[in-house]
């Protein structure tokens, strides 16, 4: 017990060391304050560029939202099937490869709405639509050292915008404040016939539009390849030319265009749905308006802001904690000391031989043999020889003076008879000397000598004592 109370103590000493060293070693990384130059759109960041309050606004008013962290070819198995939108917030910091782009437009095509909220997304995002190549151009870069905490400085020169055209993207808009660092969307046709179309202007365009005998629905201002602005029929079933709903001046920030049986959607400046800019004039309305277009969950990718699900959870819980390496540390601990005890240090010593045999084996053997045997004389003989003895030292006479003396002596100094023990004496000598004699009579016989024994106070051993009791 103490070795193994030793034992205890150790661990419980090494354990608590180790969870001191690593206290005092670990040094935990600063939390990076948000700013334009290195923004964290992630919804899960509550900071001035993360996204959490667009998230919880439109969770906790019944929309049904989510944090999609896998790869996004997921969205063309089963679990991307309820998703109706899918949400792209600036530049990610796990970057969007090709082959992920690939799968995301994939999606699209099979009916999928892609909103894509940022300033510069890859070339590969924006995939053309019809004749129309559509990209991004920086009008203005984020200086260094501006607070994007600070919706006055973000928004410095800039005025409100208002929507170029009642559409379900600016339902129930009247202005949207934007940041001072938005891009403009450019998107140039790709052939001949579009650009002879984009060149014609307005007035033209429209007169072939009913010339064709398509309806004059309403029009919306696009940027063709000169950077002025024309007009374009809106309907999908018309034209896939890029459909405008939001500029500043010259410069285009909000389009969306189909895609497959699916939309895009491309906004220009996240300031517009971040945490610091969401409440500013319409802004939040535009933002639900953007991802409440299409039925089906509303999925913040997570997964290229670095939540992504690629290991357990309770290793991600705990990670950049110092728990993890306290838990390595005491499984090494205990792998080292079963180890060391299971291993041998010195020269082997034999096993210590343990004699199992006890004493009263040898009664028990030699009583089966002799009841076995039918030689109760022999059991007499080594009862009666003892009993002889111990009443002759109570006589204070010899061992073989003759039985008459030894008893009268005996009853002269104690209460029994002399003509008891004499009688005992004879019959027991009779039975040693071949008297016939039963197993009943044996028994019986023993009894009376230990009986004489008891009442004269002759001292008995534990084991006769025992045996006595027994037989009476």
């Amino acid at each position: 017990m103490r070795q193994r109370l030793g034992i205890i103590i150790t661990i419980i000493l090494a354990v608590g060391v180790l969870v001191v060293i690593n206290s005092a070693a670990y040094v935990s990384d600063e939390e990076q304050q948000d700013s334009e130059d290195n923004p964290n759109r992630s919804s899960y960041n509550a900071g001035a560029t993360g996204t959490r309050a667009l998230y919880d606004l439109l969770n906790e008013s019944g929309h049904k939202v989510m944090r999609w962290r896998e790869a996004p070819d997921r969205l063309l198995g089963s679990t991307g099937q309820s998703v109706g939108t899918f949400v792209i917030i600036g530049r990610p910091r796990v970057p969007v490869d090709e082959d992920e782009a690939k799968s995301l437009l994939r999606w699209v095509e099979r009916g999928g709405h892609l909103v894509i909220i940022d300033r510069h997304p890859e070339d590969f995002l924006l995939p053309p639509s019809g004749d129309w190549k559509v990209t991004t151009e920086f009008l203005a870069f984020p200086a260094f050292g501006i607070d994007p905490a600070q919706p006055e400085k973000m928004t410095d020169g800039v005025k409100p915008l208002h929507p170029v055209l009642p559409t379900l993207l600016t339902r129930d808009v009247e202005s949207v404040m934007p940041s001072r660092f938005y891009s403009s969307i450019k998107f140039f046709a790709a052939n001949e016939d579009a650009k002879k179309k984009a060149e014609k202007g307005p007035a033209q365009s429209k007169t072939e539009n009913k010339g064709n005998g398509d309806e004059d629905n309403y029009g919306s201002p696009v940027t063709g390849s000169g950077g002025g602005l024309i007009t374009v029929n809106s309907s999908p079933g018309n034209s896939p030319a890029p459909v405008v709903h939001l500029t500043a001046g010259t410069a285009v920030l909000l389009v969306d265009y189909p895609h497959g049986r699916g939309r895009m959607v491309l906004l220009s400046d996240p300031f517009i749905v971040a945490n610091s800019g969401i409440g500013l004039k319409d802004n939040l309305q535009l933002a639900i308006n953007l991802l409440s277009a299409s039925e089906g969950l509303i999925a913040f990718d997570e997964f290229h802001q670095g939540r992504a699900i690629l290991q357990n959870e309770f290793v991600s819980y705990f990670a950049g904690t110092p728990v993890l390496a306290i838990c390595g540390q005491i499984v090494l601990l205990i792998l080292l000391m079963l180890w060391t005890r299971g291993r041998r240090f010195a020269r082997p010593l034999p096993l210590p031989q343990v004699d199992r045999r006890s004493s009263l084996e040898f009664v028990a053997s030699m009583a089966e043999l002799q009841q076995r045997a039918h030689a109760f004389d022999l059991a007499i003989e080594n009862i009666y020889s003892r009993t002889r003895r111990v009443l002759a030292r109570y006589a204070g006479m010899d061992y073989n003076s003759p039985r008459s003396e030894i008893a009268a002596r005996v009853a002269a100094r104690s209460t029994l008879s002399a003509h008891q023990i004499e009688t005992l004496m004879r019959q027991a000598e009779d039975a040693i000397n071949g008297g016939g004699i039963s197993e009943r009579q044996s028994l019986q016989l023993v009894k009376r000598l230990r009986e004489v024994e008891a009442a004269l106070g002759l001292r008995l051993r534990s084991r006769e004592v025992k045996q006595l009791g027994q037989n009476i």
